[in-house]
C-alpha cells in the first residue's frame, strides 16, 4: 500500500510540471530521493505516457486534421506544415535517446546535473521572457532548432517544454504556436521512448495506476498552462524564477547534505 501511495504522489507531480516549463524529469529526480523510492526507468516513461495521453485528449482534433492532410499529401495546407515541422523536430532527440540512452540514464541518479539543468532551463526562460515579440518566419530550419532544444532536454533539470516553447518563441512562433508545437512534438519522442523500454510488456497495477493519475493531471495542467498561464510571454519570467531558486537549492543540498 504505501508503494502505491508513493507512485501516486510521484505520477502528481509528473502530471503538474511535464507540461509546465519546469522539467518534469528534474522533479522526478528530486522527489523519488525525497520520498526513498526507486521507480525507475520504465516507471518514469510510464508515467511521461500518462501526460501524452492527455495531449491526445486535448489537441485531437488537430491531430486528427494532421495526419488527413499527410496522407492526402495536402502539403500547403497549416496542417500538414504543422506535421512536417514536428516529424522534422523529432529528429534530434530520436537519434540522442537511441545512440547515447545509457549516458541519459546515469544522469537521472546524479543531483548536480539536476541543479545544471534547473539553472539552464531558468536562464533560457528568462531569455525567452524578455525578447522581442517580431513575428519571424518560421521553417523547417526553425523546427530542427527546436528540435535540437529537446534533445537536450533529455538530460534532467532541462525542461523539454520549456526549451521548446522558448525555442519557438524566438524564432518567430506566436504564443500559443509555440505551445502547441512543443506539445504535438512531444508525441514521437515519447511514445518511442515507451516502445524502446516498456515495449509490449504487462504493466503491474500500481504502475497502471500511476500512469492513469499523471494522464487526469497532466489533462488538467495542459489546460490551465494552454488557456490561462502562457497566454503572455512575459509570464516565461516567474517560470525562470522557479527554477533558478530550484537550481539552487538542489545545489545547496549536493553540497552540505
Amino acid at each position: 500500500m504505501q508503494e502505491l501511495i508513493l507512485s501516486l504522489i510521484i505520477a502528481v507531480v509528473q502530471g503538474l510540471t511535464e507540461w509546465l516549463p519546469v522539467s518534469s524529469s528534474g522533479h522526478l529526480v528530486i522527489f523519488e530521493k525525497l520520498l526513498n523510492f526507486n521507480g525507475g526507468l520504465k516507471f518514469d516513461v510510464a508515467l511521461h505516457f500518462g501526460t501524452l495521453m492527455a495531449v491526445f485528449v486535448y489537441f485531437g482534433s488537430d491531430i486528427i486534421g494532421i495526419i488527413r492532410d499527410l496522407l492526402m499529401r495536402n502539403w500547403q495546407s497549416e496542417k500538414s506544415r504543422l506535421g512536417l515541422f514536428v516529424l522534422i523536430a523529432t529528429i534530434p532527440a530520436a537519434l540522442a535517446g537511441f545512440f547515447l540512452r545509457n549516458i541519459f540514464e546515469v544522469a537521472f541518479s546524479n543531483l548536480t546535473i539536476v541543479a545544471l539543468g534547473f539553472a539552464v532551463t531558468g536562464i533560457f526562460l528568462l531569455i525567452a521572457g524578455i525578447s522581442s515579440n517580431k513575428k519571424k518566419e518560421f521553417g523547417y530550419s526553425g523546427a530542427l532548432v527546436v528540435g535540437l532544444a529537446q534533445a537536450f532536454a533529455l538530460f534532467p533539470g532541462v525542461s523539454r517544454s520549456g526549451s521548446t516553447i522558448g525555442s519557438g518563441m524566438l524564432l518567430g512562433l506566436e504564443d500559443k504556436e509555440a505551445i502547441k508545437f512543443s506539445f504535438l512534438m512531444s508525441i514521437p519522442v515519447i511514445f518511442g521512448a515507451n516502445l524502446l523500454t516498456i515495449g509490449n510488456e504487462t504493466l503491474n497495477p500500481t504502475l497502471i495506476w500511476a500512469t492513469l493519475v499523471s494522464f487526469f493531471v497532466g489533462l488538467v495542467s495542459i489546460h490551465l498552462l494552454y488557456g490561462y498561464v502562457l497566454t503572455k510571454k512575459k509570464n516565461l519570467k516567474w517560470f525562470a524564477a522557479y527554477a533558478l531558486v530550484l537550481a539552487l537549492v538542489t545545489g545547496m543540498w549536493v553540497l552540505f547534505l
